[in-house]
């Protein structure tokens, strides 16, 4: 095991601070393309609570977040019909890191650019503990799920599909 990494604020851990959240920090060795998958291997996580910071967009190319976990994809068809849109489709990535104000594969829904509507599958609310990114590549945080309604007022839905 190596020795603990430190890894220097972000905005995401500078939000979590100044909001008095207990976090853990993961570093891991990043892996492009990786992905929550990889994150769950290298630090011994049972992928389905690695959640994963998804930035898509409806069909007016608004923006918006949807916290999912890693080893489950997201059913755009439900998803659009729960939030009232007609259609929601991920963003590219450059797209994504400008609305974010992050890397795309370092992307948290803590300490956006812009202020976005934040949706989570409700399955992770159920969770007692998960790991999202932490606002860099190869960085995650261990938090209580609802620290994302508390703090990002993020709205439960149910689009989860298997990988």
């Amino acid at each position: 095991m190596a020795k603990k990494a430190h890894v220097s604020e972000t905005p995401a851990t500078q939000m979590l601070r100044s909001h008095g959240v207990s976090f853990t920090e993961h570093p891991y060795e990043y892996l492009e393309h990786g992905g929550a998958q990889h994150s769950a291997v290298a630090l011994g996580l049972d992928p389905y609570t690695v959640v994963k910071t998804l930035i898509m967009q409806d069909q007016d190319g608004k923006p918006l977040v949807v916290l999912m976990h890693g080893n489950l994809k997201v059913s755009t068809k439900n998803l659009a019909r729960q939030i009232g849109a007609k259609s929601v489709e991920p963003c590219a990535p450059e797209v994504a890191n400008r609305h974010s104000g992050y890397l795309v594969g370092g992307t948290s829904p803590f300490g956006l650019r812009r202020a976005m509507p934040v949706y989570i599958e409700q399955t992770i609310l159920a969770l007692p503990k998960i790991a999202i990114n932490g606002g860099r590549r190869g960085y995650l945080v261990g938090l209580d799920p609802q620290v994302c309604v508390q703090l990002l007022g993020a709205r439960p839905v149910q689009c989860a599909l298997a990988e």
